[in-house]
């Protein structure tokens, strides 16, 4: 029985659009056309032909969609008046069939907008996507979907209704969040008790410390697996010396430390005693190639007379340079460093590293030249002590600087070490070597429980993370007995940085496919050289967690580069007092980090700085798109391309207990964990436990699904050939049991 409402004066019923599928004047028409019968002008209820109806309809189904939706559905104002002006017309005349068909269109079209079907409840146009994308998740047959009552699917219907764009974007962020985290703890648990150095039985051959920065994981993998004799240790590269750098060429001074600190000493570059003579001269020829730089590239822009002529006489030599940069830029770039260090006179320096004793304290305002004798133990020791390393000495512990170096590169500075600005860390490496070798320092660390052997000699290093190079500083105070096993560690290091190299060029696009050692070098140095390479390298793209802890619950695992890796050793805190300062110093270096990537990537017209080729730069210390734009700020979208958006894993080798009175008391820690900045897990010391942290719950044992992993005898067989991210595998080791 379908029941009509009519406006006519008899009708006295309710004025609300019943549930029908026609309308009063479309019944009124069929039975006018079909059965020749005239209808009463009062209120009535009608049982028609169903048949002779759906007949109709289907031959003129544009004039059904028109009817059905004025009377059934909300339809803007425009298409509503159109309906009701065709409604009208009584009888239809044939030619005006077009006019149905075309305001159906015009309603179909309309419907599919997302204006469309206001009316609250579920419809196929607002409803069934969603269901229809849920359903593929959760893996729900559409047997199983026809199965359900109608109660359970308005229960679906309404938590969908509740999940906001953003809460859809979070859940999704967890969940992938999750997948990734799965896959560390999983071989966490697999890699328990097969890596080295989780006590130091054996004296190491050498002990290198690198940054925390992900980029060095790769490397110290690569170096291990070369030789299983060496122990790597990971520590934030500002090494605890912060200060204000002034190098033998410089004007100005740099600040090397993180942003959040102003430093109160000043370390100066000096020339060695005797070598005063030659370091004038250098001074001299250095200013004068500065000058002959400036006269070149800022005088033609200055002055109309004689920016001609210098262009004139220069174009040859611009054009021949030119046509280098671009045939065979890594070639131009040697022969360019071996004319500069033929041109300005080599000179030997030492550091102006202890203060007088009569120097007053150091300030903001008035900078202390060096660190007094208690003051290069204090740091000293907690540098060792952040380290874990407080005895197990090796005969040459050295200490790794890195930075980046690149041509035509505005954001260069985003390449280098984070936890000194964005500045080159090679002077803090230096630094804090010297002070580990110096005599008095030794006998106060003594003192304090820390036994340095007399045969132990630190020295300073400094990795380029983009051309793969290694400087290394104050060789000639190297004693003779160490020579030859530096000269080995050397060369370990050397084999180290092409298979790195070799590693980075699956990143690239437009490196070899399968490079040898040797040619993959040649391309990664051949980008830093590039004045048109915008990817030269990919930075911090990979990162995508962190672990303090020693270096036995990573190593023998790859980590696909994607790891801050910082050394502790639980076992020398007692009382939480070292984990505390690590997680308060390098929490803000490894967030930081990884939230520039992350909101960059996310919305990287918003938060980052769009295409690098485009960029120009203003005044010196920003830069904009094009001629006219506002200053940007974030990473271009060269140096995110690849990045995986999550938040940074921090995994910490410590009791939950322990972590839990620290959390406690430290407000930096609550606002960056408490709110989800950063996600932190505990891994117990003694066992394969892992605990996750929720600023809600509180500690939750991980009781995910433990897979066994595959074992490779090296890096390369699991890289070779892939480009996306990879999950971690088992890396052979000596006398280690693989699980397979």
């Amino acid at each position: 029985m379908f029941f009509w409402r009519h406006n006519h004066p008899g009708y006295q019923g309710s004025t609300e659009i019943p549930v029908a599928m026609l309308d009063y004047l479309a019944v009124r028409l069929v039975l006018e056309r079909l059965f020749a019968q005239k209808l009463c002008n009062q209120q009535w209820q009608i049982a028609p032909n169903l048949d002779l109806l759906r007949w109709y309809f289907r031959r003129r189904r544009s004039e059904f969609m028109v009817r059905y939706t004025l009377y059934n559905r909300r339809l803007p104002e425009y298409l509503t008046n159109r309906a009701q002006q065709l409604v009208s017309r009584i009888p239809i005349a044939s030619e005006e069939r077009p006019m149905w068909r075309q305001l159906a269109d015009m309603i179909w079209t309309w419907r599919q907008s997302p204006t469309a079907d206001q009316p609250e409840g579920y419809s196929v146009y607002r409803s069934a996507w969603p269901l229809f994308r849920l359903c593929q998740h959760l893996g729900i047959c559409a047997d199983e979907l026809r199965s359900i009552e109608c109660e359970p699917l308005a229960s679906i219907f309404d938590t969908l209704a509740q999940l906001t764009p953003h809460k859809r974007g979070y859940i999704w962020l967890q969940a992938y969040e999750r997948h990734y985290r799965e896959q560390i703890f999983n071989a966490i648990v697999n890699n328990e008790g097969r890596g080295r150095w989780k006590t130091r039985e054996n004296r190491p051959a050498a002990q290198i410390v690198w940054c925390m920065d992900d980029r060095e994981e790769g490397i110290r993998r690569h170096l291990e697996a070369i030789n299983p004799q060496i122990e790597t240790l990971g520590a934030a590269a500002h090494y605890n010396v912060p200060h204000n750098w002034r190098g033998l060429d410089d004007s100005e001074i740099s600040s090397l430390c993180p942003v959040v600190m102003v430093p109160t000493h000043e370390i100066r570059e000096l020339p060695k005693v005797g070598e005063e003579k030659s370091a004038r001269e250098r001074s001299k020829q250095h200013k004068r190639r500065l000058w002959l730089k400036d006269l070149l590239f800022q005088e033609t822009r200055r002055n109309l007379l004689g920016s001609t002529a210098l262009m004139t006489l220069a174009a040859p030599g611009a054009l021949a340079v030119l046509a280098a940069k671009v045939v065979a830029p890594l070639k131009l770039g040697q022969l360019s460093a071996r004319l500069r260090e033929r041109y300005e006179t080599p000179v030997t320096t030492d550091l102006a590293l202890t203060a007088a004793p009569d120097a007053p304290e150091g300030s903001i305002e008035q900078n202390r030249l060096g660190f007094s004798d208690i003051e290069q133990a204090d740091r000293a020791e907690a540098f060792l002590q952040n380290l874990g390393l407080v005895d197990g000495f090796s005969r040459l512990p050295i200490i790794m600087g890195h930075g980046s170096s690149s041509e035509n590169n505005p954001h260069r500075a985003a390449y280098d070490c984070g936890a000194c600005s964005g500045r080159h860390s090679g002077p803090n490496a230096r630094i804090q070597a010297a002070i580990c070798n110096r005599p008095v320092v030794r006998t106060l660390l003594r003192e304090r429980g820390i036994n340095i052997p007399d045969d132990c000699w630190f020295i300073g290093a400094f990795h380029n993370t983009c051309d793969e190079n290694i400087d290394w500083f104050d060789l000639d105070k190297v004693p003779e007995s160490h020579r030859q096993e530096l000269a080995s560690i050397q060369q370990d290091l050397h084999q180290a940085c092409h298979h790195s190299a070799h590693e980075r060029c699956r990143k690239f696009f437009s490196a070899p496919k399968h490079p040898g050692l040797k040619q993959a070098l040649t391309h990664i140095q051949g980008r830093a050289n590039d004045f048109s390479q915008a990817r030269p390298e990919l930075g911090h793209a990979t990162n995508a967690c962190a672990f303090i802890g020693r270096r036995s619950i990573t190593q023998g695992a790859f980590w696909d580069r994607r790891a801050f890796l910082i050394s502790y050793d639980p076992t020398r805190d007692p009382d939480g007092r070292i984990i505390e300062r690590l997680l308060l110093a390098n929490g803000p270096v490894g967030a930081g980090i990884s939230l520039e990537y992350y909101f960059s990537t996310v919305d990287n017209e918003q938060y980052g700085c769009g295409s690098k080729v485009t960029h120009n730069i203003s005044g010196l210390f920003g830069v904009m798109e094009g001629a006219s734009s506002d200053l940007r700020t974030g990473l271009p979208r060269q140096m995110i391309e690849i990045h995986e958006a999550m938040r940074l894993q921090v995994i910490v080798e410590q009791s939950t207990e322990m972590l839990t009175e620290i959390y406690l008391r430290q407000p930096p820690l609550q606002e960056l964990v408490g709110k989800g900045w950063l996600l932190l897990s505990a891994k117990d010391p003694d066992s394969e436990r892992i605990d996750v942290f929720y600023p809600d719950k509180g500690w939750v044992r991980w009781q995910g699904k433990l897979e066994p992993l595959p074992s490779v005898e090296c890096s390369a067989d699991w890289y070779n050939g892939q480009m996306d991210p990879l999950t971690p595998v088992l890396l052979k080791q000596p006398g280690a049991t693989d699980h397979v």
